[in-house]
């Protein structure tokens, strides 16, 4: 959860030097070759087949649109709320997602939390104020937490076909090809020309943030069971603020304390199905 957090203000520091398209393409390439290690360790063949591959294509054009609004959002926005907002209205979002899709009957307890998770969203995005919503980072926030509930619903189908952390490997090794059809008119070069406090900030992001980060995580699940673990995600954006406090000296605004732990309490009623 450390790892996670720190990831946000790494991306802000990468916002500063080099345009969106050759950002997400090192992410992803970085994030590729970290990957190998680990493989070899698992030591499990992997095994893709018509199922899998769907899931993959799926999760990674949407890890892509979720790279770019992230990108924009922290790049306009403050990486600490953007990681409260987005951390604790993924959920909500996963919820609601899964509710349309598969008309998934609700519980009193699930209607409740879904109301309070509303409020929370409210609070967060600042919906009081629409203009400066639609003209701020919030609006790219919204959209994270929209796409990371539609890579959520992938995910957890997914695991039926593949092995999570080949399914994270192939998402990174297409997403990279992906971004780098894009990429590739920019000049990708212009990493070399950063300084260090880039290249950190880039290794940290792809390497620490997402491969180690993710690869703990999913060992953690097949330890402590799922819901365990996923109830661990709520200190990432406490995390999150910290670091972003420390290395980017951003303030921490009341609202996204209040926001984040409404959320919070919204997400706890929406996972109980009885008191």
């Amino acid at each position: 959860m450390m790892l996670w957090g720190g990831g946000w203000s790494a991306l802000k520091i990468l916002t500063y030097e080099l345009p969106m398209d050759v950002i997400v393409f090192w992410r992803f390439f970085l994030m590729s070759i970290s990957f190998i290690p680990i493989l070899y360790i698992f030591k499990q063949p992997i095994k893709v087949d018509k199922n899998s591959l769907k899931y993959i294509a799926g999760s990674s054009i949407l890890n892509i649109a979720f790279m770019v609004s992230s990108f924009f959002g922290i790049k306009y926005g403050y990486a600490g709320a953007g990681s409260v907002i987005i951390t604790t209205f993924s959920p909500i979002m996963t919820f609601l997602l899964v509710w349309i899709l598969f008309r998934k009957k609700l519980s009193a307890l699930q209607l409740f939390g879904l109301f309070v998770g509303l409020i929370g969203g409210y609070i967060l995005l600042e919906l009081n104020n629409l203009e400066l919503f639609f003209n701020g980072s919030n609006i790219y926030f919204l959209l994270c937490a929209t796409i990371w509930a539609g890579v959520t619903v992938l995910s957890q189908h997914s695991q039926q076909h593949i092995h999570p952390v080949h399914y994270s490997f192939l998402i990174s090794v297409v997403a990279t090809v992906v971004s780098f059809l894009y990429a590739f008119q920019s000049d990708i070069s212009s990493v070399f020309e950063q300084g260090a406090s880039f290249w950190i900030s880039l290794i940290y992001l792809a390497v620490f943030g997402q491969t180690i980060a993710t690869t703990i995580f999913f060992v953690a699940s097949g330890k402590l069971g799922s819901e365990k673990t996923s109830s661990f995600m709520f200190l990432v954006p406490f995390f999150a603020l910290f670091f972003a406090s420390v290395i980017l000296d951003e303030p921490i605004e009341i609202h996204i304390i209040v926001g984040g732990v409404v959320s919070m309490i919204a997400v706890y009623f929406i996972n109980k199905t009885k008191l």
